[in-house]
Parts: C-alpha cells; sequence; structure tokens
C-alpha cells in the first residue's frame, strides 16, 4: 500500500503542494502527466530520495515521510535502469541480497528464480556492455525485485525502448506484478503503457494529482477491455498451474 497525504516537496524553484493519492496493496498504478510536471519528483520522495517538506507517505502501513531509502522496501527502477558495469549481470542481481547478509545459497536460489522469472538466465555470466535496451531494463528489474520489496517503483522503465521491446516488457511487467503481487506505481507519459498496465491509474496536471476513471468496455481502444485482459489472465494463470 502506498499513501501519500497532503505531500508537499521543493527541487530549487519547483515545488509541489498538498499532494494526495492512494495505491492498495498488490495494484499496479500508473501516474502520467506532461515533462515538468513532478512524476519523477513524487516517485523518487516516495523513494526516500527527495526531502519532504510537509506532508506523509505511509507504506505497506507504516509512516516513512523521512525515513532512509534503505528502510521502505521499495524496489526502484529509474529511467535510465543505472546498473553496476564492472559487475557481471549476476552479481548485479545479487548485490542487495550480499548488502543484506543472505547466505551464499539463498543469494544462489533468488538468482536463479529471478533469472527464470525474466528470462536473463543466459545473460548471468555477461557484463551489462552490449546489453540491448530491453535486456538492460529486464536486469534493472531483477535487480530491483531481488530483496522481495513491498513496492515496486518504475519511472519511465520502457521510454527509451523500441514499439516491439516496450511491447515485450508491458507483457513482463503485467506477468511479474501478477506472479509477485508487489504493489506498483509505474510513472509513464505514455497513455498505451497506462491503459495495458494499470489498474489504477492517476494524472498530475497542474500540481493535482487526479484519479483517471477505468475504461469501459464501449469506448473505442486498440487495446483489450479489461473483462478481456481479466480473461486472458485468468486463463494464463489456469494454463500455469
Amino acid at each position: 500500500m502506498i499513501l501519500v497525504n497532503k505531500l508537499c516537496v521543493q527541487v530549487g524553484d519547483f515545488k509541489l503542494n498538498d499532494i494526495s493519492f492512494e495505491v492498495p496493496e498488490g495494484h499496479y498504478a500508473v501516474l502520467m502527466g506532461k515533462t515538468g510536471s513532478g512524476k519523477t519528483t513524487i516517485l523518487e520522495t516516495i523513494c526516500g530520495l527527495k526531502k519532504v517538506l510537509s506532508g506523509t507517505i505511509h507504506l505497506s502501513g507504516k509512516l516513512v515521510t523521512h525515513a532512509k531509502p534503505a528502510e521502505r522496501e521499495i524496489g526502484y527502477v529509474p529511467q535510465d535502469g543505472v546498473l553496476f558495469h564492472t559487475m557481471t549481470v549476476r552479481d548485479n542481481l545479487a548485490f542487495a541480497l550480499e548488502l543484506r547478509k543472505w547466505r551464499k545459497q539463498q543469494i544462489d536460489d533468488r538468482v536463479e528464480e529471478l533469472a527464470n522469472l525474466l528470462g536473463i538466465t543466459e545473460l548471468l555470466d555477461r557484463t551489462p556492455f552490449g546489453l540491448s535496451g530491453g535486456e538492460t531494463q529486464r536486469v534493472s528489474l531483477g535487480r530491483a525485485l531481488a530483496a522481495k520489496p513491498a513496492i515496486l517503483c518504475l519511472d519511465e522503465p520502457l521510454s527509451a525502448l523500441d514499439e516491439v521491446t516496450r511491447e515485450e516488457m508491458c507483457t513482463l511487467l503485467a506477468d511479474v506484478q501478477r506472479m509477485t503481487g508487489v504493489t506498483t506505481l509505474h510513472i509513464t507519459h505514455n497513455v498505451s503503457e497506462s491503459d495495458r498496465l494499470g489498474d489504477i491509474k492517476f494524472q498530475i496536471v497542474e500540481g493535482v494529482v487526479q484519479r483517471l476513471p477505468s475504461k469501459t468496455v464501449g469506448e473505442i481502444s486498440d487495446l483489450p477491455s479489461q473483462e478481456a485482459r481479466s480473461t486472458s489472465e485468468k486463463s494464463a494463470k489456469m494454463k500455469a498451474e
């Protein structure tokens, strides 16, 4: 659960006032808005990377307004999908677990689990240099999920990808969220991403976060209806079981 109440934050001359919204546990929320509207500022403040002037942030029922980033149980994927370029993919996935002093066998098992989930097993012994955009984002997502966070924050993770790779990553993100149940907040300016992924949709307009209504079956769209997506997901789940 993400609960932001009357949040005020300032970065240089840019300021957001009285930002309030809620993402219930286990949901995939998308926050849209124009460039410069404050989407990333909100996300980074939730992650503990920006100082709060006033207001509160609760994550999974805990007050974390002034908590350190490491205390928030958040997996964070920045827009550029930053990886440690001197480490292998395996070591990138293991890094957070080593910091938390997991046992070696636990780390090895978790890395293998993530690699299978994200389809990157063949990349484990490579370094990030030379990875495609989609491969880099898969590894970044794996690193964010490694320690099994309660919250996943994604800052325009698909913005630099071509259309085919973006479609593949949308499918992957939806599958990962469904299988892990992690509460997700995804920042984007792409309407297609929002419609494809978000079961809760927000938009920031002139400093105000508004919740958008879900699409109805009768609305014109090149995407399947919510009912169709739900049926597809249930079918996929039944096949997996």
